[in-house]
């Protein structure tokens, strides 16, 4: 656990404003610090390719009701093969329907800048008002309609640690990045990558059994980690929880500093809930932390973010 005391509200702003990015790439943009994204980042991250192997950072959709899941996904069969056959034509399939609440705890989902607001503000100056009932204006997930392929970089902080999991509560701070990093061959953070945040989500849950965030708790990153990610030019920012401690932040006035000051301020998209297991396992064994990460949201028009299945190769 960190002995970094908290941020107060007056602390909060001033990290907010330090780090806002509103109208750096224009008073007309709604793709933030995906513009970091250049095709040299591209070239570079296919350059970390050096082995081949491909690993799904994303959660089976959760169709099962848990306690991080009270409001689970759709998924039913349209036609099965017992009633396959079309009439005439010889011809036989199957289909299904898939449907889902993607924000939340339980699905692996990118967040779009229309999802959360301060002081009634989205990203680059925005109104709250522009986010309707039939769907968001502006700040949508069609930003990321051409999909994002970067570079990754992976911070493995159970790993870093020594431990299996961080306990609920524990907050991450700048000085626990930098742990990590040194721990991990010194693996370089560069302008357009995407960092993806390790905390031990599934070794605890596997331990422990599904638990309901909003009454245990989940570990997350300190607020002073912005001003961290900040200079280091992220463009995306991912998690196997939400990046935010849980149930508040215990800072007066922000509930979740981390998603404010990333979605709102910086215009850095959020990827929540993903299953790092599989991607923290490789890493550990080529003992490389950075690889090709590609993030394919759905286009969909009005939205306030999509689930997504990332894909990092190493």
């Amino acid at each position: 656990m960190t002995d970094l005391p908290l941020p107060d509200s007056a602390r909060m702003y001033e990290i907010f404003e330090s780090v806002k990015n509103w109208g750096r790439w224009g008073e007309d943009d709604e793709a933030g610090a995906l513009n970091l994204i250049t095709d040299d980042v591209r070239r570079g991250a296919a350059a970390a390719v050096r082995h081949g192997r491909a690993v799904s950072c994303a959660r089976d959709i959760p169709v099962d009701p848990a306690p991080d899941n009270p409001h689970p996904a759709l998924h039913m069969m349209v036609k099965g093969g017992d009633d396959c056959l079309i009439p005439g034509l010889g011809f036989e399939t199957t289909s299904d329907f898939v449907g889902l609440a993607f924000h939340g705890m339980a699905s692996s989902h990118l967040d779009a800048f229309c999802h959360v607001l301060r002081d009634g503000l989205m990203y680059n100056g925005r109104p709250a008002a522009l986010v309707k009932s039939t769907g968001a204006e502006k700040n949508t997930v069609m930003c990321a309609k051409d999909g994002i392929t970067t570079r990754g970089v992976l911070l493995d902080m159970p790993r870093a640690l020594g431990i299996d999991w961080l306990e609920p509560g524990h907050f991450v701070d700048p000085d626990q990045l930098d742990l990590a990093v040194s721990a991990q061959n010194d693996v370089e953070i560069r302008e357009g990558d995407c960092l993806l945040i390790s905390l031990g989500r599934d070794a605890q849950r596997a331990e422990r059994g599904p638990f309901n965030p909003f009454r245990s708790g989940t570990p997350g990153l300190h607020p002073e980690c912005v001003p961290w990610m900040h200079e280091r030019g992220i463009s995306v920012l991912g998690s196997d929880i939400i990046s935010d401690v849980l149930p508040v932040s215990g800072v007066e006035g922000w509930a979740m500093p981390v998603h404010e000051c990333t979605l709102v301020a910086m215009g850095v998209h959020l990827l929540d809930n993903l299953d790092l297991s599989g991607l923290m396992a490789e890493c550990a064994a080529l003992s490389q932390w950075d690889f090709q990460l590609t993030i394919a949201p759905l286009r969909i028009e009005g939205g306030t973010g999509s689930p997504v299945n990332p894909i990092a190769v190493l």
